[in-house]
């Protein structure tokens, strides 16, 4: 699938501006198709400098499976609202409570997934309130800061956004390559722009990315935290990752007592890397703690 088809929203699926007592978040939510039978609602929080469009090859699977999924921008994130500079504004906590704002109107509860930066603004939210929630999965996202490798790059990403436009700034991304953790832009090697790429960076608030980049720089372990809450947890990973390597999420794993998944020829975005298999996991998690429940299907 080319760049542009991943930023069309897959068939049946609705965007709008979602309402909250937090503001309004841009969304991608693709229905339960009719021949399927609904099994339940799953919110998606996409990492750092990525964007609700990051799921859209989960969308169709995830659907033939029973599940409503809902991909979101979060504050300041591509076509979601934010402020230019206030950096308070994207604290962690302040996301995690825009993550609670999104699920209540949504009428919740939800299986929650997030990607990377997303995961652990997941985590963040289901530790200040995880009633809204029927699961928890970490997707590439580790128990605490980036590795050192990538603290590197951010740190560099962050230092040119303090003197230089997002144009500008994307510009140098286009020639070296950024954060793993950003997983786009590739390096330039022809006169192509990836057009849908850039409008989303651009459209990104600088003061989020300064912001949520301290964040995975500095991020604590919390993972004995989120293993005390009574809250199903899956984490699932590419097969390599150098952001968080992948024996630290196996270990994390094991700490959580959580469903662990690596898919096979998948990287740091096994969501876009191998769409297919990280749906069909994701499902059977789901589908078992159904199948667990009393009077579950």
């Amino acid at each position: 699938m080319s760049r542009n088809a991943a930023f069309s929203p897959p068939p049946g699926a609705r965007t709008y501006r979602m309402r909250t007592a937090r503001g309004e978040f841009a969304v991608v939510d693709s229905p339960v198709p009719g021949r399927a039978d609904p099994r339940g609602t799953v919110l998606m929080l996409p990492g750092f400098t990525g964007s609700k469009e990051d799921f859209t090859l989960l969308h169709e699977p995830l659907g033939a499976r029973g599940y409503r999924t809902v991909a979101v921008d979060g504050r300041g994130q591509y076509e979601s609202d934010g402020p230019e500079h206030d950096e308070a504004r994207y604290a962690q906590p302040e996301l995690a409570r825009d993550v609670l704002a999104q699920v209540a109107a949504l009428g919740g509860p939800v299986h929650l997934v997030g990607h990377s930066l997303g995961g652990q603004i997941a985590r963040a939210a289901v530790l200040l309130d995880h009633a809204p929630f029927l699961s928890l999965t970490l997707m590439s996202s580790g128990p605490a800061r980036i590795s050192e490798s990538q603290r590197q790059r951010v740190k560099l990403l962050r230092d040119a956004l303090d003197t230089m436009t997002m144009a500008e700034v994307w510009d140098v991304m286009r020639a070296i390559g950024p954060p793993e953790e950003a997983g786009a832009p590739a390096p330039a090697h022809g006169p192509e722009e990836p057009g849908p790429l850039r409008a989303r960076w651009l459209g990104t608030r600088p003061a989020q990315l300064r912001a949520t980049g301290r964040q995975l720089c500095t991020e604590p372990d919390r993972v004995g935290e989120l293993a005390g809450l009574p809250l199903p947890c899956h984490v699932l990973s590419g097969a390599y990752d150098d952001t968080w390597p992948v024996p630290l999420l196996d270990e994390m794993a094991e700490r959580l007592g959580a469903h662990r998944t690596v898919v096979t020829g998948a990287e740091h975005s096994p969501n876009t890397d191998r769409p297919l298999p990280t749906a069909r996991a994701l499902a059977d998690f789901w589908d078992a703690l159904g199948r667990a429940e009393p009077g579950g299907s």
